[in-house]
């Protein structure tokens, strides 16, 4: 799963990491975005693509439609990638809402085997410390002078393989560049998605974590310290 990440960087390092031929439409100033421990329900910058421009826009991480609202069913933060295509609440986001949450890194919890209150934060980023694009599902309309209350994303996981599978059984599904720029093509049909994701994921090989502190569990606690390894892990 997903459910915290870092997105530190400025806008500009995301888009060049990116290396779209897309013009973007909207400033880029050299402040960092500055955001080391970003959760669920809080707005986050969203990657998409309109009329042939790159578009970045705060989204609420997390998906609540109506009719699961109705049934007191939670905001969702994730989707599988295994079924979200065809699944009845995230069909329609996977044909017509694909974004990209741009990130430097993700945290994820493992637990002891022996205890399973007893977890240690990780932090998981890629070996040459490149900024990483999630795929991602959503609804929102840019235009509304309000936003509805049912708009939202949700980032879309995969199973963990190789060394991860050691952290946690799920991770984000990282796509690389050319993938994340194709990702984001409304011209993609939803089943050349589907294709895609099978083949541009970033390997499971091509990343590499180290332990936290406990402090990164806190959403009040948002700073460069929360990305530094510690060397007492408890798991």
């Amino acid at each position: 799963m997903c459910g915290r990440f870092s997105q530190h960087q400025t806008r500009a390092d995301y888009l060049d990491a990116l290396g779209s031929d897309l013009p973007f439409n909207g400033a880029l100033d050299p402040v960092p975005i500055g955001r080391y421990n970003v959760a669920p329900g809080t707005r986050v910058l969203l990657l998409n693509q309109r009329d042939g421009e790159l578009h970045l826009d705060p989204l609420r991480w997390g998906y609540q439609p109506h009719w699961a609202k109705e049934a007191h069913r939670p905001p969702v933060i994730n989707a599988r990638v295994e079924t979200a295509a065809t699944s009845r609440m995230f069909k329609p986001l996977w044909q017509h809402g694909r974004a990209l949450v741009m990130a430097d890194g993700w945290f994820e919890w493992k637990k002891d085997a022996e205890d399973a209150k007893k977890k240690q934060p990780y932090f998981i980023y890629h070996r040459s410390k490149t900024p990483l694009f999630f795929a991602a599902i959503s609804r929102f309309h840019p235009d509304a002078s309000e936003s509805p209350d049912d708009d939202g994303f949700v980032i879309v996981t995969a199973a963990s393989d190789a060394g991860l599978l050691d952290i946690h059984d799920r991770r984000p599904l990282v796509l690389t560049p050319a993938a994340a720029r194709d990702w984001l093509d409304p011209d993609y049909s939803a089943e050349e998605a589907e294709k895609l994701v099978a083949e541009g994921a970033v390997a499971a090989e091509e990343f590499d974590w180290h332990p936290v502190g406990k402090a990164v569990g806190n959403v009040h606690h948002d700073e460069p310290a929360l990305l530094e390894p510690i060397s007492d892990p408890l798991v």
